[in-house]
This record gives C-alpha cells, structure tokens and sequence, in this order.
C-alpha cells in the first residue's frame, strides 16, 4: 500500500470558475516528474465542498487519464451524508483509482458510534480500500483512538490520514491497531516526527509547492537518516507556516500560481491570498529551493 508524499492537489479552475483541465494534467505531469508519491484528487485542498456530484466525478475521472497509471490516484469522496459519500463513491469505483480517502462527517456532529457506523456503512458498500480522515480543526467532531481501532478491523478499510498534528494521538493509534493498517499525517508541521515514530507517509499540502523536497523528506525520515532530514525539514518549515497564514487552499493555490503551473482562481467562499502575506511566501518557498516564475 502507499507511503511517501501523497499530495492533496489543489483543483485549477479558469477565469469562468470552470475546472481547468490543461492545468490539471500539467499539474499531475509536474508530479510525476517531481517524484511524488501519488495525489489526492478532490479532497479538502481540491475544494471538494464546492465542487458539484457531475464535476467531483468528472475531476476524478480525468485526473486517472492524465496520471495513466504512473502513480496512485486517491479519490476524496467523503461528505458529512453517508448516503451521499455511498452514490459518490460508487460513481467512481470503475475508475482506476486506487483508494478513497472519506472524512469524518463534518457539521453534524456525530457521536463515535455514528462516526463508526458512517465508515462502516460506506466501507461495506465500495469496492476499493478506504483511507479515514480525521481533521477536528475542520470537521469539529474528532474520531478517537478506540473508534479508529474498531474500523481498523474492518478488511475494506487500510488506514488513516490523522490531522490533528499531536504526536500522542498517534501514539495512542498504534497501540490499539495492527502493523498492517497505514498511518498517514494530515499535518506539514510534524510529518517527520509522525513517520520516524512509525507513520508511512503523509496526505501533503506543501508537496503541491515543494514536491520533490517533501518526497525526499519522507523517504530520508522512512530510511531512518534522521539528521538528513531534520535539516531539510528546516528548510520546509517557513513555507509549511506561510502555506496556513490563511484558509488552506488559499496560501497553495497562489504559491503553485507563481510557480506558473495554473492561475490563481479560488471559488466562493474562499478569497484570494491576502497580499500583506505575499513577500514572506515568496522568501519562503525561495528558501526551501522553489522555483518561481513570477517574481511580483
């Protein structure tokens, strides 16, 4: 199963809020060149809250042409309903992707035991392994350790993407789950403590900006090089704290804009990144080796 940099890609929309589709293959292109470890289509970064059912399937769809097989295709098809998450799912599992990444339903508030039965319900229903998602900061109800533990038996269900940022959490995780079932950071922040206390990659924001750098740091932390990449996680966390100076995908879909890999076009409620931030992410993604082809 996967482990390295997966990257939560940003969805490129054009000047008529319309899903950019030249952009998205040179996006997913840049990706295989970089080195990363396979994207996330359509999750949190993709905007997937404002993406209609047609668009959600159709993005997912051309994002599996665009990649051909040349790295692994994560589709995010969660939804704070259980029935709309099922129709979701199913609509793509004909696609060549090769898992679902499913959040804890946000909004609503469930109980663990709702939170249990939400997963198991679409886990039953779906052909492909699913990747839980916990991310309380977004979804406010928080899926606990004893809860993640139940799910972890289910054969449908591999592993999780843990964004909560607290070492503990994962401690706590891993004495309540067998060595097969995947840990995965949601957090820039720690994801090089996260993989040497035993995770096997994480779901990336900054790897949209800074690619090749997040993989090699996952893969230094995975090989145990410990010094090596504690320095080059140095490097990367400048742009880790720029990249959250504001809602995320706010900061990332500017940074990849400057990069001249898509235009920076975010859909409502989101606005576009304030430019009191601009300078500092510019010197940021400087100092972790970036590229950028607009300087102003």
């Amino acid at each position: 199963m996967f482990s390295g940099s997966l990257v939560a890609l940003v969805t490129p929309f054009d000047g008529n809020n319309r899903v950019d589709y030249t952009s998205l293959k040179r996006l997913i292109d840049f990706h295989v060149d970089q080195g990363s470890d396979g994207l996330v289509i359509a999750g949190t970064t993709g905007e997937s809250a404002t993406l209609a059912h047609s668009e959600h399937i159709e993005l997912i769809g051309h994002a599996t042409e665009f990649a051909n097989g040349r790295l692994p295709i994560i589709a995010g098809t969660g939804s704070n309903s259980t029935a709309q998450t099922v129709d979701l799912s199913r609509a793509v599992m004909d696609m060549p992707i090769d898992a679902c990444l499913v959040v804890v339903p946000y909004y609503n508030k469930p109980v663990q035991e709702g939170i249990y039965r939400h997963f198991s319900v679409i886990a039953d229903a779906v052909g492909k392994p699913i990747m839980l998602y916990n991310v309380p900061g977004r979804t406010v109800a928080d899926m606990l350790p004893e809860t993640v533990s139940r799910l972890s038996r289910h054969g449908n269900i591999m592993g999780i993407k843990e964004a909560t940022g607290d070492l503990e959490r994962l401690k706590d995780i891993q004495n309540l789950v067998d060595d097969e079932f995947r840990l995965y950071s949601g957090d820039d922040f720690t994801l090089r403590p996260f993989i040497e206390q035993g995770g096997h990659g994480v779901v990336t924001v900054s790897g949209n900006v800074a690619p090749q750098q997040v993989a090699s740091l996952c893969r230094l932390a995975l090989a145990g090089k410990k010094d090596e990449a504690k320095a080059l996680d140095n490097t990367l966390q400048p742009l880790n704290k720029c990249l959250f100076s504001e809602s995320n995908p706010i900061p990332v879909k500017w940074a990849v804009s400057q990069m001249g890999l898509m235009e920076d076009h975010i859909r409502l409620p989101l606005t576009p990144f304030s430019g009191q931030y601009h300078d500092e992410m510019r010197a940021a993604m400087r100092e972790a080796g970036v590229v950028l082809e607009k300087t102003a």
